[in-house]
């Protein structure tokens, strides 16, 4: 564990919509490896995982304006997420965004620890948040139901990526 060169870039510098961009296209090309199986977007949740590495490469803007591109784009251009889930997804990488910035920010350094803190917190949050805009519990507990695989994807791969992102 060393510290860790993350960046965080303003609204008005254009590097942050570079890497959103960069990152939204890897949520969009990502998603269509994993629907080729079936329920693998339910238990893979790959709509997240560069959401992730966006934010904590390169802090919360670039987070923010990923996690809202990747949804809406990929329900746009492949009908995936369906429109009616759209807003539990938003919710949940923005949730993703805002944790993940802030830890990065406050400890500078990743870890499985703090990964794990963060896929954590956004699904716990997400959840509620889900039972909430949904009213059904059992819809709600989905990913910790199905998705387990997508959540140690989103920390073992997602760490493995920045480490090599940020130290090769």
């Amino acid at each position: 564990m060393t510290t860790a060169k993350l960046y965080t870039f303003s609204y008005a510098d254009m590097r942050t919509y570079l890497a959103a961009l960069l990152f939204t296209l890897g949520n969009l090309a990502l998603p269509q490896l994993f629907h080729l199986v079936p329920d693998g977007g339910k238990i893979w949740l790959p709509i997240y995982f560069f959401t992730l590495i966006g934010t904590y490469k390169y802090g919360w803007k670039v987070g923010v304006l990923t996690a809202v591109l990747s949804p809406v784009v990929n329900s746009l251009l492949f009908s995936m997420p369906l429109p009616a889930v759209v807003p539990a997804i938003l919710m949940k990488s923005l949730l993703l965004a805002v944790i993940g910035g802030f830890l990065a920010y406050k400890f500078k350094k990743v870890t499985l620890l703090l990964l794990a803190c963060t896929v954590l917190s956004y699904q716990l949050l997400g959840t509620l948040g889900e039972w909430a805009l949904t009213g059904d519990l059992h819809l709600a507990l989905q990913d910790f139901r199905i998705a387990v695989p997508g959540m140690l994807l989103q920390l073992f791969g997602g760490y493995a990526f920045l480490r090599y992102v940020l130290y090769k």
